[in-house]
């Protein structure tokens, strides 16, 4: 039985998030990985997106992160309008790839306390996984019981269905090659006793779910529960889909 798999397909990747081209999906992009994963379609897969330009917007807009009141709900109509339907092109170019995708929006199914999750079901999303169905996730506002409503990113979505969901394997594809140093090295493996060591490069794309940082938050959370993770650039999908060398990063548990 192939392994489990969740990969993440970042939001720089498939949407521009700088420039004139900002709000613009990246439909070539996603062309190529819906036939990269209909080559493998044989393995279990959970798909998750974030949201780049179609979402990060409209969240900053409406200061959805500093809280939600009567006075900016709205940002959580506009925000959620935004990147369920980036999700629902994504889900309409792996169909049209022969996937048997479909959306699953968070905010219809997860509740937060405090900008984390703390409510969830997932037994449907094992019974699509049984059916050979690919689940479609992404970055997306949900209702929180401390803070009116918050934004979920994808990464954490990742960590969370990981953990809850007896997943073999992690991938979040990116459009960088890796974590990399300030100096543009790879950091090609990387554990809690060395994050500290590591120096982030900073991007100047919107991003309010905290980019490279928030990926490493998550995945070292995970990696604190055994649970082994990758990033690499998005042109290593296949290699990642194969299980070759990719050049990434492998976020990985504490040495025994």
């Amino acid at each position: 039985m192939p392994d489990r798999t969740i990969l993440k397909l970042g939001g720089s990747v498939i949407t521009h998030k700088a420039g004139g081209d900002t709000g613009t999906v990246r439909e070539d992009v996603l062309r190529e990985v819906a036939k990269a994963l209909r080559e493998y379609s044989d393995i279990p897969l959970i798909l998750i997106h974030g949201a780049g330009s179609c979402g990060h917007p409209q969240a900053k807009r409406y200061r959805i992160q500093e809280g939600v009141s009567k006075n900016n709900r709205v940002g959580i109509y506009e925000t959620h309008l935004a990147v369920s339907s980036l999700n629902e092109l994504v889900v309409r170019t792996l169909r049209n790839e022969g996937l048997e995708a479909i959306s699953v929006h968070p905010f219809q199914g997860m509740v937060a306390s405090g900008g984390e999750l703390s409510g969830y079901c997932l037994d449907h999303i094992n019974l699509m996984l049984d059916l050979g169905m690919v689940p479609v996730l992404h970055g997306d506002v949900v209702m929180d019981t401390m803070k009116g409503a918050c934004i979920v990113s994808g990464d954490q979505l990742v960590r969370v269905l990981a953990e809850k969901l007896s997943i073999d394997r992690i991938g979040l594809a990116t459009d960088v090659a890796g974590v990399l140093d300030v100096d543009g090295t790879v950091v090609r493996e990387l554990r809690r006793n060395m994050a500290h060591t590591i120096r982030i490069g900073g991007s100047g794309h919107v991003d309010v779910t905290g980019g490279m940082q928030g990926k490493i938050t998550e995945l070292l959370r995970l990696a604190d529960r055994g649970i082994e993770s990758e990033i690499f650039h998005i042109s290593k999908l296949r290699e990642f889909l194969s299980g070759t060398n990719h050049g990434g990063t492998r976020i990985k548990p504490e040495a025994e």
